[in-house]
């Protein structure tokens, strides 16, 4: 799995850390990548208002 945040979309929310924080932390206001897997970063992208994040299954 590759996760990769957009910065220049994200607004800083939080919504991604609160739900899947072993992946997600808060770093300068932007969401910042800490993990590789979890069973909660499809829930996490899926509920970040801007669509910052991205998943790919290899």
């Amino acid at each position: 799995m590759k996760i990769k945040v957009d910065k220049e979309k994200c607004i800083g929310c939080g919504a991604c850390e609160a739900i899947c924080p072993e992946i997600f932390k808060m770093e300068d206001g932007k969401a910042k990548v800490i993990g590789k897997e979890s069973k909660c970063t499809k829930e996490a992208a899926d509920s970040c208002p801007v669509q910052a994040i991205e998943v790919k299954y290899r």
